[in-house]
């Protein structure tokens, strides 16, 4: 019987049918296995925790990035369902998770829906505005120099209130959540919102007693923050500034000439130092300075509004080197005091 004849039989007949149906199977499992993978396969690798989508980046960047950071198990896969599921012309910028196992389907559809995780920004004891604007491009899309031109930005500042000697105060050391995608503008805007908020009507009240705007309880808080190593003396250093403001004395405090020397390594403040024209040293000029020294901590805000009543005019480090102070009414009780510190200094050879 021929070839022919035996495919007419039953028996062939059932066989060439197996065979097409074993064919149709193994075809469609490859393609289910393929479509499976494309979408619902696990592809982050979990050897980065983020994906950052620049503002402006296109869909090609994203896959750069991806690739640059062995982000994925199959970046092939990736590429194929992004164009699938049009990802290049939704995609959103932004400081996505990658969850290790998470699928293609799941990251294209986080980056169409703009689904990123808000960046905690905490910032306290930061000198300046420098320091402070490098630690925000450091967690935030801008850079430095983007932040530093709105922190100086004129236009900007007198909408606020503010100038570019004090618009410092208006950041408020605090713990906040923000999208890491924000503008510097956009972070000014929430910044001051939040310095708003700050400034309730108890604590303007208080300011208002004191005959000093909210803007100068912050650069004195500054100074009080500088002077004191420990926050249990901050009402009684703000005790003993607000006196000197009171008397028209000369603060003649030692963090705002070396903030106007521009040297935070100094430890004993010279002839030389005090000679500085800026307008920081409080050795020469009297009232506060045109800015804060450092970013001001809600603790020395609210002890200069919470100030202890006390007749202090002098304070001076103490000669244990404990970083508490011995404060003083007299100038003759000050002049002890300084003595005993002076004595320590050179006994320890610091003379700068």
């Amino acid at each position: 019987m021929s070839n022919k004849e035996k495919q007419n039989t039953p028996r062939g007949k059932s066989k060439v049918w197996l065979a097409l149906v074993l064919a149709v199977l193994v075809v469609g499992s490859y393609y289910a296995l393929q479509f499976y993978k494309t979408y619902f396969g696990p592809n982050v690798s979990g050897k980065e925790k983020y994906l950052y989508v620049r503002t402006g980046y296109r869909l090609a960047d994203v896959e750069k990035e991806l690739q640059l950071k062995d982000a994925l198990l199959d970046l092939k896969s990736f590429n194929k369902a992004a164009e699938k599921m049009g990802l290049a012309a939704a995609l959103k910028p932004g400081r996505y998770s990658l969850n290790k196992g998470m699928n293609n389907r799941s990251i294209i559809n986080m980056l169409k829906a703009g689904n990123q995780d808000p960046v905690k920004l905490k910032f306290q004891n930061l000198r300046k505005k420098e320091n402070f604007a490098a630690y925000l491009s450091r967690n935030l899309e801008p850079d430095s120099t983007t932040f530093i031109k709105v922190l100086d930005s004129a236009a900007l500042l007198e909408k606020y209130g503010f100038d570019k000697d004090n618009s410092y105060v208006m950041f408020i050391p605090n713990t906040y959540e923000m999208y890491w995608n924000i503008s510097a503008t956009e972070f000014f805007a929430r910044m001051h919102r939040e310095y708003e908020k700050f400034w309730n009507p108890s604590r303007k009240q208080k300011a208002t007693a004191l005959n000093l705007t909210p803007i100068q309880v912050s650069i004195l808080a500054s100074i009080v923050d500088a002077e004191a190593l420990y926050d249990r003396e901050m009402p009684t250093i703000a005790g003993l500034y607000l006196n000197r403001l009171k008397k028209g004395i000369l603060l003649q405090a030692d963090p705002t000439v070396i903030f106007a020397n521009d040297d935070f390594t100094v430890k004993r403040v010279t002839s030389a130092l005090l000679a500085s024209a800026s307008r920081y040293n409080t050795y020469k000029y009297t009232g506060l300075p045109p800015g804060p020294i450092m970013m001001p901590s809600i603790n020395a805000i609210d002890s200069v509004l919470n100030h202890e009543q006390n007749d202090y005019i002098y304070m001076c480090a103490k000669e244990d080197f404990s970083g508490y102070h011995n404060f003083a009414v007299t100038k003759e009780e000050h002049e002890r005091n300084a003595k005993k510190y002076r004595d320590a200094l050179n006994k320890r050879n610091i003379f700068r």
